[in-house]
């Protein structure tokens, strides 16, 4: 039943909390509709952490098997998105530790254009692999941050809180990271002319 005076986001928040409220009591469906409406950002969000296709789609399995392992614990009074920020980038980092070599270079997906040019594509392709390349040489802290901030569009304050910082640290880790991937670029760049 919607409310005239709430806007869509707390509509989605409303229904988010009631579907939470379903599936702690053993409702599937409301679980897999919780699942369905952040799949994307997770699997996005773990791509980009790990910059492995195959290791983000384990690592975003993770994600939804730990909520539903926890989702008892979970108060449905809480914003979920900002819990599975947290742990996808937690089971991100784990998996990073345990794999212990170079990042791949997977591209970053994104949506492709289907009215671009051939040449159009190649080139999005090619600024996509230097980024990609760019975060991987970036510090696992400085990467989260930046994914979580410049890519997934989370506030500062937001990314303190998922990656358990403080809000200056992240400012710096943001800084040096965005510092880093700019002389990677732009090494890259150079050495193509």
């Amino acid at each position: 039943m919607a409310v005239p005076w709430m806007g869509p986001f707390m509509l989605e928040q409303t229904r988010i909390r009631e579907w939470i409220i379903e599936a702690k009591t053993g409702d599937g469906a409301a679980f897999e509709r919780i699942v369905i409406l952040h799949e994307r950002m997770v699997l996005r969000t773990a791509q980009r952490l790990l910059m492995n296709d195959e290791d983000a789609k384990d690592a975003a399995q993770e994600v939804f098997l730990r909520l539903h392992r926890n989702l008892h614990q979970f108060h449905e009074s809480k914003e979920l998105v900002p819990w599975l920020y947290r742990i996808t980038v937690n089971i991100c980092l784990d998996a990073k530790r345990r794999k212990r070599s170079s990042p791949g270079l997977d591209e970053i997906p994104e949506a492709m254009d289907l009215s671009a040019s051939p040449e159009e594509v190649v080139s999005t392709k090619q600024q996509r692999a230097i980024v990609s390349a760019a975060l991987g040489e970036l510090s696992r802290r400085e990467r989260a941050a930046i994914v979580l901030r410049d890519f997934e569009g989370c506030t500062t304050a937001e990314v303190a809180k998922i990656l358990g910082s403080t809000e200056g640290t992240v400012r710096s880790q943001i800084s040096s990271g965005r510092t880093r991937m700019k002389k990677f670029v732009m090494a890259r760049l150079r050495r193509r002319t």
